[in-house]
C-alpha cells in the first residue's frame, strides 16, 4: 500500500493483504480487513497475533470515503466511488459494485452481492445470502430476513432478491426468500412475504400487490 496515494487516520487499523484504492479517505477508528470468523480460530489456535498473521483482507476501491466507526471484513471487495456512513459493519464474503452508498450503522451480514449504483440508508439490516442488483434502494431502517424458521428446524438460509431498479421504503420488512421485481417498489412499513412482480407496488401488512402509477415507472435516480 502507497499511503502517498490515499488518506488514513492513525487510528484505523488495517489487516491482512488489504488494498486501498487510489485517493480513498479512511477516517477515525476504521478497522479494515478484518478476520473472519474462521481465519480468527486459526490466529488464536496458533497463539499468535493478528498483525503476524498473513491471510486475505479486503479491497476498497479508488475514490472511496470509509467514515467513522466502519469495519470491513476480510474477503469483501468494493468498486470505485464507494461510501459509508458512520460504524457500519460489512461481513466477509462480500461483493460491491461501483458508485454504492452504504448508510450509518447498517449491518451487511456476509456473502452477500451488491451491484451498481446502490444506495442503502441509515440502519438498514442484510443477512448473508443476499443479492441486490443495480440501481436499487432500501430506506432506513429495511430489514431483510434470510430465515423463515428461526432457530426452530432446519432451513436453508435465502435472504431476499432484489432486482435491477427496485425500490424498499423506509422501516419495511422483507422475509426469507422473496423476490423484488424490476422496478417495483414496496411501501413503507410494508411487510413482504410474496414475490412483487416487476413494475408493481406493494403495499400493507401483509403486503398486497398494486398497480404502480405510471410516473413511478422509471429507474431511481441513484
Amino acid at each position: 500500500m502507497n499511503s502517498k496515494e490515499f488518506k488514513i487516520h492513525s487510528s484505523s487499523k488495517v489487516y491482512g493483504t488489504s488494498v486501498i484504492g487510489k485517493d480513498t479517505v479512511i477516517l477515525e477508528n476504521v478497522i479494515l480487513g478484518y478476520p473472519e470468523h474462521r481465519v480468527l480460530m486459526e490466529i488464536l489456535k496458533q497463539d499468535m497475533e493478528i498483525e503476524d498473521f498473513d491471510f486475505p483482507g479486503c479491497i476498497i476501491g479508488p475514490n472511496s470515503i470509509i467514515r467513522a466507526g466502519s469495519t470491513i471484513f476480510s474477503n469483501v471487495k468494493t468498486g470505485k466511488n464507494f461510501k459509508t456512513g458512520h460504524n457500519v459493519m460489512i461481513r466477509e464474503n462480500t461483493q460491491i459494485g461501483d458508485n454504492v452508498l452504504i448508510g450509518t450503522n447498517v449491518i451487511v451480514d456476509g456473502n452477500v452481492k451488491i451491484g451498481n449504483n446502490v444506495s442503502i440508508q441509515g440502519n438498514v439490516y442484510i443477512p448473508t445470502n443476499v443479492v441486490i442488483e443495480d440501481n436499487v434502494f432500501i430506506g432506513p431502517c429495511a430489514v431483510l430476513a434470510n430465515d423463515k424458521y428461526p432457530i426452530r428446524k432446519k432451513y436453508e438460509l435465502k435472504g431476499p432478491f432484489l432486482r435491477k431498479g427496485a425500490s424498499i421504503g423506509a422501516n419495511a420488512t422483507l422475509l426469507p426468500g422473496v423476490e423484488i421485481g424490476e422496478g417495483a417498489m414496496v411501501a413503507g412499513g410494508a411487510l413482504v412475504t410474496k414475490n412483487v412482480p416487476p413494475w408493481k407496488l406493494a403495499v400493507g401488512v401483509p403486503a398486497r400487490i398494486q398497480e404502480l402509477p405510471e410516473d413511478l415507472k422509471q429507474l431511481n435516480r441513484i
